[in-house]
């Protein structure tokens, strides 16, 4: 499949398609300027970008769905061009909160539907609206979820015409394994966001989704920052990786454009996140080369099997 800056969606099993990038929008809330993510999501767009990955935890929904109206009342694109994925929180997994979670997540954006909604993670916390509940000593405050009921909430959503696609976060293959033997499944999982990169390259779990015709979506694909309150700072930044930057010189690319492109040259979808606006132009020239198979085998040679994202929940 021939894929460029203006055509670049990948089909999903359920008939719709994905752009194989996207612009991903995780900041921290209190340190983040105000409008500083609609500022981005405009800049992405006018750029080529077509896919915005968002969160309701990530607390800037509003301003994506600002800058998506925006872009819409301006001509510069229409609905349909856009590709908008929202997740379902773990203080929400419970069936009967998981259609007004999906509500909220459309009243922020003003949006009618959102084109891809995904569990984020396979386990629940406290229902309530204390997003990351924990008790007074500090642990986390967990909660017996029922996967398969969830799904079927979300199902009904894709039923109401609320979603387009339904797709699951940080599920390893038995989690998948119980939503597809589900017993009366109506539609399966498109895809499985997951991290994913060079020192991470998930072989297993990408064998296993391919056989499924479940699409991976790669966050954190450049690595990820250095923040030791969630990161893994023992492993090696990515983007300092010798065999890495020696590609970029041979490909006249920078490191995070090397990075991408072994991603997407395998079917990966992926979603770097940025606020730089030269970096998110810079992100998106990724489809005016290619590397060899030999290459692309030397690259999955650097596979370290450790993550950068903790989850340590």
């Amino acid at each position: 499949m021939h894929l460029s800056t203006v055509n670049h969606r990948i089909p999903l099993s359920d008939g719709n398609s994905i752009p194989i990038i996207g612009l991903g929008t995780y900041s921290e809330p209190i340190s983040t300027p105000k409008a500083t993510c609609a500022t981005s999501v405009k800049i992405a767009i006018d750029t080529g970008y077509r896919h915005i990955d968002g969160a309701y935890i990530y607390q800037n929904e509003h301003e994506v769905g600002e800058a998506i109206r925006e872009k819409i009342a301006q001509g510069k694109v229409r609905r349909e061009d856009i590709f908008y994925c929202g997740k379902l929180w773990a203080t929400h997994l419970d069936p009967e909160r998981v259609r007004p979670a999906l509500e909220k997540t459309l009243k922020n954006l003003q949006l009618d539907y959102v084109d891809l909604y995904i569990i984020e993670i396979p386990m629940a916390f406290k229902p309530g609206d204390d997003v990351y509940p924990r008790d007074e000593n500090g642990k986390w405050l967990y909660h017996k979820s029922d996967l398969c009921a969830t799904w079927e909430a979300l199902e009904a959503c894709k039923d109401a015409g609320l979603v387009k696609s339904l797709g699951v976060s940080n599920f390893n293959h038995r989690q998948l394994e119980l939503i597809l033997d589900k017993p009366g499944l109506k539609y399966k999982p498109v895809s499985n966001q997951v991290e994913c990169h060079p020192y991470f390259t998930q072989p297993k779990l990408l064998k296993f989704c391919q056989k499924h015709d479940i699409v991976i979506v790669a966050y954190s694909p450049l690595g990820t920052c250095r923040d030791p309150s969630w990161v893994n700072v023992s492993v090696p930044p990515l983007l300092k990786d010798p065999f890495l930057n020696t590609l970029g010189k041979k490909y006249n690319k920078t490191v995070a454009q090397i990075v991408l492109r072994f991603n997407i040259q395998r079917g990966v979808v992926v979603i770097p996140k940025s606020f730089n606006p030269e970096r998110i132009k810079e992100n998106f020239q990724i489809f005016d080369f290619s590397f060899t198979e030999e290459e692309m085998k030397d690259i999955e040679a650097l596979n370290k099997n450790i993550r950068y994202v903790e989850l340590l929940m």
